[in-house]
């Protein structure tokens, strides 16, 4: 049986060290126990040139970027990834400039022939590169679910033009305060272990049971309390600041 290869995206400016790689890291494990071959990117550590939009990766160049950086490495890892996991903390209700501008740059993978899917036009991608999956993984300091709507419908979106299979999102709102809390002592095992848990099951069964991803996704506070919370933090953050300028 051949290996499950998993391509990982962490878009995060804080790499490995970010409230993302918080969740991401525990899948990717569950991947890796599955036996899945798992390989991270951080685009931050690599040099990615922002598209052009002069489109010769179509009509010059077929197939390839006339920007030469690192993309030219990571086309081929997308080709032949089953699974791309595009992990991104929530800027602006969307994905972060990394992530996007990454996104940008993998337009070389289509064609420029227009075809009709779904009732609606899109460009075919190229031989080799519409199959497998995508999963979105993505954090926010906010405190409800439904502010990561806007970036599901745009991965939804980019699985459909890419002919990848949309297959589930790890979403952990308010995870700026997992590192704090435990720091206090709480313990969030279970949202880890989730993680973990959600990893195996997309690669042993093929998917992600909605209880495990509710799991990731679960209060830790309450709304009154998270609202207190960061407006009495950031309150004292700015008294001091005043105090030291003046």
């Amino acid at each position: 049986m051949n290996t499950t290869k998993v391509l990982a995206v962490n878009s995060s400016p804080n790499r490995e060290k970010g409230n993302t790689a918080s969740i991401l890291n525990p899948f990717m494990d569950g991947m890796s126990k599955a036996g899945a071959e798992v390989e991270v990117l951080y685009p931050r550590s690599m040099k990615i040139g922002f598209c052009l939009g002069c489109l010769k990766c179509w009509t010059e160049t077929p197939g390839k970027c006339v920007i030469k950086d690192d993309m030219a490495d990571v086309l081929p890892k997308v080709r032949e990834a089953d699974i791309i996991i595009l992990a991104t903390p929530l800027y602006w209700d969307g994905m972060s400039g990394l992530m996007k501008n990454f996104l940008d740059r993998l337009t070389p993978i289509g064609q420029p022939f227009i075809e009709i899917r779904d009732d609606r036009s899109r460009h075919p991608v190229r031989d080799g590169y519409g199959h497998g999956k995508i999963v979105l993984v993505s954090t926010c300091g906010y405190f409800e679910i439904e502010n990561f709507e806007p970036l599901l419908t745009h991965i939804q979106a980019i699985a459909i033009n890419t002919e990848r299979k949309f297959a589930g999102a790890l979403l952990r709102p308010n995870a700026m305060l997992l590192k704090p809390l435990m720091k206090m002592g709480t313990s969030f095992d279970d949202i880890f272990d989730a993680a973990r848990e959600a990893g195996q099951q997309l690669i042993e069964k093929g998917e992600m049971s909605p209880e495990t991803l509710n799991v990731i996704s679960r209060d830790i506070i309450s709304r009154d309390m998270f609202m207190q919370g960061a407006n009495d933090y950031f309150s004292k953050v700015l008294e001091k600041l005043d105090s030291t300028a003046s």
